[in-house]
């Protein structure tokens, strides 16, 4: 298990108020986010449609928190320059989209941002074997990736574990991350399996109190 300060929590603003994100995304401040999480679908590659650059640079100016996107979408490689200039910090590309994964991971740090590789629940861990050792992070979906307030998929945890021992085995840090059906629940659990980032949405933003739900969800990740 990582040390408890290692374990961040990266709100996902899918199921947040759009009408008003500054105030939500303050609210998450005040909870203690460390990332926000930006879900990009295209309605493509996933059954649904969210946002893209523009939406993502209207919010830039009004947090400093590091922007961590995660885009569900075909052909990343058209995208991610606008993405860096929108001010995202991480882009998290999906193995299952990119022709040339390493081509993608290799541009998405030429443009000065962190690469990292995300797996869909059916896809096995050894989709990644050959390029774990040139990101920075790894994403499990622990859901079908296309919509908020899905159900957790248990199978998952041995998944995260198999991933985090092959981490555990590089001679440098990668961080991995879980995203879908994370909720008071099973954060514990799935920090103990070996997540070190971990997204939350519907779990926060379905809460009449945002900002204490950061905080419990803190808390019991670092339990």
């Amino acid at each position: 298990m990582k040390p408890k300060q290692d374990i961040l929590l990266a709100p996902s603003i899918l199921s947040a108020n759009f009408a008003d994100l500054t105030a939500d995304i303050r609210k998450l401040e005040q909870g203690g986010a460390d990332w926000i999480h930006l879900d990009v679908m295209d309605g493509h590659f996933v059954p649904n449609f969210t946002f893209g650059p523009p939406v993502v640079k209207s919010i830039r100016s009004c947090t400093s928190l590091p922007f961590d996107a995660h885009l569900m979408i075909e052909d990343p490689d058209r995208y991610l320059e606008a993405f860096r200039d929108a001010g995202v910090d991480r882009v998290t590309v999906h193995v299952e989209a990119c022709r040339h994964l390493h081509r993608t991971v290799t541009q998405i740090k030429r443009l000065g941002m962190h690469a990292g590789v995300s797996l869909n629940p059916a896809t096995p861990v050894t989709m990644v074997e050959e390029i774990l050792p040139h990101v920075d992070l790894v994403l499990v979906m622990t859901v079908n990736p296309g919509f908020g307030g899905q159900k957790f998929i248990p199978t998952m945890f041995v998944k995260i574990s198999d991933i985090a021992r092959r981490i555990a085995e590089l001679p440098k840090p990668v961080n991995l991350q879980v995203d879908g059906g994370i909720d008071e629940k099973n954060i514990a659990l799935l920090a103990e399996a070996g997540a070190d980032v971990i997204v939350a949405g519907n779990a926060i933003f379905s809460s009449s109190n945002i900002t204490a739900a950061v905080r419990r969800l803190r808390t019991l990740a670092n339990s």
